[in-house]
């Protein structure tokens, strides 16, 4: 439990962090290697949430908020992946 509790936090911790890290470089098409990154980070939070869920590590309520959460910030994170690429096939 204790190595499943650090690597969704390490993976929850990645995601905004390569966002932060790619906004600081040059040029868009930097920025989105470092949302590929955000992204990789984000399947395998979904990953390791669900592997929680099935092996009951969760509580039903728990998981339906973070479920919620989790689907907010895959909608939100691929929107900004597909606006900065936009923006770097224009470049």
């Amino acid at each position: 439990m204790f190595v499943l509790t650090a690597q969704v936090r390490r993976a929850s911790i990645s995601i905004p962090a390569n966002i932060a890290e790619g906004a600081g470089k040059r040029g868009s098409r930097e920025y989105r290697r470092y949302l590929d990154v955000a992204l990789g980070s984000f399947s395998e939070l979904t990953y390791l949430l669900i592997f929680a869920r099935d092996r009951q590590y969760l509580a039903p309520d728990r998981w339906e908020g973070l479920e919620a959460r989790r689907e907010l910030l895959g909608r939100t994170l691929w929107r900004l992946y597909q606006s900065v690429s936009r923006h770097a096939a224009s470049q």
